[in-house]
């Protein structure tokens, strides 16, 4: 199937996409702050360099869009319909590189909390959520 738009354009709507302080990770950042908890964002000396990281609970927090973490079962992660043979092991790489990332986070001996992008059209659930994951003790 042919792409859409043309290069061009295609070139410069990739372009725009972030890596960080994304929309999605902008109102979680908003979020936990509003609740009164404080953190440091996109620990560099961490595996996966998490959105925050809350040093002294021992706790990260990653913040997923749907479509490039390949949130399973939802809508938003639908695939393209051009260039499967590019994306397909793309987007596979990066799930799998975000498994291999909390697994050594873990060992490490941090607790781990995945926030997905359709998440946030429920703040209050999701806010419940965080400060659950943020409040609860330190797991052995």
């Amino acid at each position: 199937m042919v792409d859409s738009v043309d290069r061009e354009t295609r070139s410069r709507i990739m372009g725009r996409v972030r890596n960080k302080d994304t929309r999605p990770e902008m109102t979680v950042r908003r979020l936990v702050h509003g609740a009164g908890y404080r953190y440091r964002l996109h620990g560099k000396k961490l595996p996966g360099k998490p959105d925050l990281v809350f040093k002294s609970r021992r706790k990260v927090i990653f913040v997923h869009g749907c479509f490039w973490h390949r949130h399973e079962g939802c809508t938003l992660a639908r695939l393209p319909k051009s260039r499967l043979d590019f994306w397909l092991p793309k987007l596979e790489a990066n799930r799998e590189r975000d498994k291999r990332n909390e697994e050594h986070l873990r060992e490490m001996g941090w607790d781990v909390l995945i926030i997905w992008e359709c998440e946030l059209k429920d703040q209050e659930a999701l806010l419940s959520r965080v400060s659950a994951f943020l409040d609860q003790s330190r797991q052995s």
